[in-house]
């Protein structure tokens, strides 16, 4: 990450005029070390399959690397992007979101992958457009929540109308299928709403409605029912349904206090499908035991905490849009978290949700580091607006 955080410095320095780069260096050490835990884990969960399938040990490793500095430069890029900008920009993002998740469902333009049509071929590399258009989503709902602040507070109107917004993005991501990238989208954007003042009895009103429709929608589609079925009691069919739950159970289990070491985890030598992306965190409790599981959830909180300080100086500073922006990231890294690790704990049914910043994967790994660039920028902004006010009373 040393090369992205002076990529990231040096476009701070030629993009901010009016004033000192206002960095923050409790979000860059915590991102900073999540994804280097991440390089080490993923290189250990797929040394032994990259072998087999390319000859080559550190195959996913060198990909992570180029991946995680392609999201640093996006970072870098974006952290130079005032907030304002985005805001301005919200409803064409939105349109240019509802678009992607058109577009690949269109057959012949979207590239399907064990079933599921979620990405588009994009320079020789699939991409998947669903990591993209929930960040774009959100920043429409952030800037919803400033322009629309008294109906959101006011009225049931005034949640219905985003909520309605929300549910179309859901249902095109069904559509591919993507529950799990539906689920955290929908979540996300309601805990937004949420925090820019929507009444609670709305809120409770309208959540009780979305559990109800992703409960039908998981009973009435076959394969998620099965795939509940196969959660509630895995070892019933431990080489079909419950296959990768009772695996990645066995994983943790063995980790015991202090794990089995770097590098010596057995579940992962082909017994663990996916080990290297929607379940490195079962290898990681398996090699590294309760010690890194504790270190992984606490710095994974650590930077939800550090998104919602953040969040709170911005709109102290009465930067509003960029305030939900951060609350945003915090909400989004934090419920995607909390569901992969539910997943491999046994405490939730199967996702195909990546760990984010840790998991191997191309588009979510890129998508995070570039959304870590908005944070850093609503720090800078609301940093700037602070030590302004301060200068100006003083001065007075």
């Amino acid at each position: 990450m040393s090369t992205g955080t002076a990529s990231l410095m040096g476009f701070a320095r030629s993009s901010s005029k009016s004033g000192p780069v206002h960095l923050d260096p409790v979000t860059i050490a915590l991102v900073s070390a999540i994804v280097l835990l991440g390089l080490i884990m993923v290189t250990s969960a797929s040394v032994s399959i990259a072998g087999q399938e390319s000859g080559q040990p550190f195959f996913y490793l060198e990909r992570q690397l180029l991946l995680t500095l392609l999201g640093a430069s996006c970072a870098a890029v974006l952290f130079s992007v005032p907030t304002e900008v985005l805001e301005r920009a919200s409803l064409p993002l939105l349109a240019l979101a509802i678009a992607l998740l058109i577009v690949v469902l269109v057959p012949g333009l979207g590239h399907s992958v064990n079933g599921s049509r979620r990405w588009l071929r994009l320079a020789g590399a699939n991409f998947q457009v669903s990591e993209l258009a929930r960040v774009l989503v959100l920043i429409w709902v952030a800037s919803y929540a400033v322009r629309r602040e008294e109906p959101l507070r006011e009225s049931l109107g005034g949640l219905v109308k985003p909520l309605g917004l929300l549910v179309f993005v859901a249902a095109l991501l069904l559509a591919e299928p993507d529950f799990g990238a539906a689920t955290v989208l929908f979540a996300t954007g309601f805990g937004v709403l949420f925090l820019a003042g929507a009444r609670l009895r709305h809120v409770l009103a309208m959540t009780a409605c979305a559990v109800a429709g992703f409960g039908a929608l998981a009973v009435l589609s076959p394969y998620r029912w099965r795939r509940i079925i196969g959660f509630l009691d895995p070892w019933a069919d431990p080489f079909n349904t419950g296959f990768q739950l009772t695996q990645s159970l066995i994983a943790i289990g063995r980790g015991q206090w202090f794990g089995v070491g770097l590098g010596d985890s057995v579940q992962k030598l082909f017994y663990l499908p996916e080990a290297h992306t929607d379940f490195l965190f079962a290898v990681l409790a398996e090699e590294l035991g309760l010690m890194g599981v504790v270190l992984t959830l606490g710095l994974f909180m650590a930077l939800v905490w550090r998104s919602f300080y953040i969040a709170r100086l911005a709109a102290n500073a009465g930067l509003k849009f960029a305030a939900y922006l951060a609350a945003g990231f915090g909400l989004w890294i934090g419920i995607q978290a909390f569901i992969n690790i539910g997943v491999n704990m046994g405490v939730l049914p199967t996702k195909g949700l990546t760990l984010p910043l840790m998991s191997y994967g191309r588009s979510s790994l890129i998508v995070a580091l570039a959304w870590v660039g908005i944070l850093l920028r609503v720090y800078h902004e609301a940093m700037r607006e602070q030590r302004g006010s301060a200068t100006v009373r003083g001065s007075a």
